[in-house]
């Protein structure tokens, strides 16, 4: 194949990914074999919607060289191993697809596959060994998964997917029902357990909320109005959602502007004045962050971009709108070193930087409640290790989120 047309391949299935939410920002990474001893590749830490045709990179296949001053992504070894192992695949699409995630936390190969899903994936689906992003061990568990199965998927314990074909299409139509089949999979595990037929991961959620809201010693915490702020300067702009915006003073607490302020105000001021490197939150109530929250108890990653994004935990705490200063002092404690804390029965606090890192905090997080949502429909599910945690959370902070504003 011609490497510019290779290129544009790869453009296009990135921009196509993203656009359906198969992956978001940086992450994840796309190839297109260009020959038997070459192939091209996304770039470390650049985001899809702005990729160049310079910007995609060609790498040998045996050794992995390349030429020019922008780096392959880290895991070109991945995609280097299944070119050369695979002579029948042409494109790979590494992704953090939702359930392909959450079924990744498992660490389980899925052995039954619908019928639908047959043709385009194969018969069974292995789970590749857990390894930190970008290392051999991470390569190595690819190998032996590609090695004792011809799937056309490949599940990467705690991380992700790998969805394999001819070309960005046939890709693009594993990943796609990769997706299906592994909703299919948690929705099944939820019929055991309940007896019920269940309407996809919905049933699976309202069962898990029913194990935390109908436990021996559950108390509802009051129920808050999301909101979402901007700091500018000294100011904030406070939005409950549907509400009309107020300004607040940080220092003073002052309303300066508007007249409808959320029952958690006190809380978002206190953040921005213990945590300058903030300027945006979001009290994300999604229905899976919701749930997760009932359980009042801390997260700990099952994902490797929670690790990397949230910290080490997400803690949980209790807001109580009638002592909004003590909440909001427990509360900032709980989010120090982290980017989202939960409150109890009422969601999750998400703050980043800028906007966007705050949309992308609130997405992981979301993810993240999925995923423990999942694991909890198969009893206790082992974590990552806490030492590979804080390493992927100090790499992140230094490398990646700053090369995802280029």
């Amino acid at each position: 194949m011609d490497t510019a047309q290779a290129k544009e391949f790869v453009i296009d299935a990135g921009k196509r990914l993203v656009k359906t939410g198969l992956i978001a920002r940086t992450w994840g990474n796309v190839s297109c074999r260009v020959s038997d001893t070459h192939f091209v590749i996304t770039p470390s830490g650049r985001a899809y919607d702005t990729l160049t045709s310079e910007e995609i990179v060609l790498v040998k296949i045996d050794d992995l060289s390349y030429e020019g001053d922008i780096k392959p992504s880290s895991e070109k070894g991945i995609h280097a191993a299944c070119y050369r192992l695979r002579k029948d695949v042409g494109f790979v699409i590494h992704t953090h697809q939702v359930y392909a995630s959450v079924i990744s936390a498992l660490k389980t190969d899925i052995n039954r596959i619908p019928d639908f899903a047959r043709e385009i994936i194969g018969t069974d689906i292995p789970c590749a060994q857990y390894g930190l992003p970008g290392t051999g061990k991470l390569k190595k568990g690819v190998i032996n998964a590609l090695t004792r199965s011809d799937s056309n998927a490949v599940i990467m314990a705690h991380h992700g997917a790998l969805c394999l074909g001819a070309d960005l299409e046939e890709s693009f139509a594993v990943a796609k029902t990769l997706e299906s089949v592994c909703e299919s999979f948690l929705a099944d595990r939820c019929l055991q357990l309940t007896g019920k037929i269940c309407d996809g991961f919905g049933s699976a959620r309202e069962y898990i909320s029913d194990v935390f809201t109908q436990g021996e010693g559950y108390k509802k915490a009051p129920p808050l109005t999301a909101a979402k702020s901007k700091r500018t300067g000294d100011l904030i702009s406070l939005e409950g959602f549907g509400n009309e915006t107020a300004v607040l003073d940080i220092k003073s607490g002052a309303l300066i502007g508007g007249r409808d302020v959320p029952d958690t105000a006190d809380l978002h001021l206190s953040i921005y004045k213990r945590r300058k490197d903030i300027t945006n939150i979001i009290h994300s109530q999604n229905e899976d962050i919701v749930v997760a929250s009932q359980n009042g108890k801390k997260l700990l990653p099952l994902l490797d971009d929670f690790a990397q994004l949230i910290g080490p935990s997400l803690k949980c705490a209790v807001f109580d709108p009638n002592k909004t200063l003590k909440s909001s002092k427990k509360i900032v404690k709980r989010l120090k070193g982290r980017n989202a804390v939960l409150l109890k029965d009422n969601g999750a606090i998400c703050c980043a930087a800028s906007e966007s890192d705050a949309l992308a905090v609130e997405m992981v997080v979301d993810k993240g409640c999925k995923t423990f949502i999942g694991a909890n429909l198969y009893g206790k599910v082992k974590p990552i290790n806490p030492v590979e945690t804080r390493l992927m959370r100090f790499i992140y902070n230094k490398k990646y989120s700053k090369q995802a504003e280029k």
